[in-house]
């Protein structure tokens, strides 16, 4: 889908610099641009998912193991 976007004159010269070093288009630079941010973006995402739960257990009554336990003991 066709987009326009703004850069300053540093980003501009930056970007041309690394499509020549690179040999690629200005678009396939800004393509793989995204692409990166958007994996980093996920993974960041991942990341504070993963803190959120972590610990959730602590300060419980039961430990997780006990929990376990507990409940495979109701399937006997």
């Amino acid at each position: 889908m066709p987009m326009t976007i703004s850069l300053t004159e540093e980003q501009e010269e930056r970007l041309a610099k690394l499509c020549r070093e690179e040999d690629v288009s200005r678009t396939e630079a800004v393509r793989r641009a995204i692409a990166r941010y958007l994996d980093e973006y996920r993974q960041a995402r991942r990341r504070e998912h993963r803190d959120d739960v972590f610990g959730m257990w602590r300060g419980r009554e039961l430990s997780g193991l006990a929990s376990e336990r507990r409940l495979r003991d109701e399937w006997s």
